[in-house]
């Protein structure tokens, strides 16, 4: 499962809720889950190190740019080589789930490739940041239908949604970093 976070600093209550998600998370997944990121900085820093403690798997794609960042004993890191936004396409190519915390272009076009992908994405909205703006967007980006966008402004809400949707993949397409 791919996560798309902010890259910079971002107010506690983000924060807040980012953690929330994930201790529910970790009592509702599969075992086999992974958790995705493009980096180890900004809100991908809280969600790597959350992941970590609670004994979750966690694989980070950084961008060529900053494959120099130290990152942290326990996750495993594929440096890929890539520049920002191919490095976001291969994030989202090896997960069946996007979950979107709040963030800027990059994220949106994580979100958009998720879509032509065929991968369901949950989004946390009324984060102060620009992916609020799939508030306004339908369920389905265009008449292919291809995977929902799911917006929630209540990260329990958002897990109680997604755990179901977990629960309800068949065994082939458990959550892992094959996608």
């Amino acid at each position: 499962m791919s996560f798309a976070a902010h890259s910079g600093d971002v107010d506690e209550s983000l924060r807040l809720k980012t953690l929330r998600l994930f201790r529910g998370l970790g009592e509702c997944s599969p075992d086999n889950l992974t958790v995705v990121v493009g980096g180890y900085w900004g809100l991908m820093k809280d969600v790597v190190d959350v992941s970590l403690s609670l004994g979750l798997k966690v694989l980070i794609l950084p961008p060529l740019e900053l494959e120099h960042v130290n990152f942290p004993e326990g996750a495993l890191v594929v440096k890929t080589g890539t520049s920002f936004r191919v490095r976001s396409v291969f994030m989202v190519r090896t997960s069946d789930v996007l979950v979107v915390l709040g963030g800027g272009a990059g994220c949106l076009q994580e979100l958009v490739t998720a879509y032509t992908e065929g991968k369901p994405t949950y989004v946390l909205v009324k984060t102060g940041l620009p992916t609020d703006v799939t508030e306004g967007l339908p369920e389905y980006l265009d008449h292919r239908k291809l995977a929902p966008l799911k917006k929630f402004d209540d990260e329990s809400e958002l897990l109680k949604d997604l755990c179901e949707h977990l629960r309800n993949l068949k065994p082939q397409q458990a959550p892992s970093i094959h996608g």
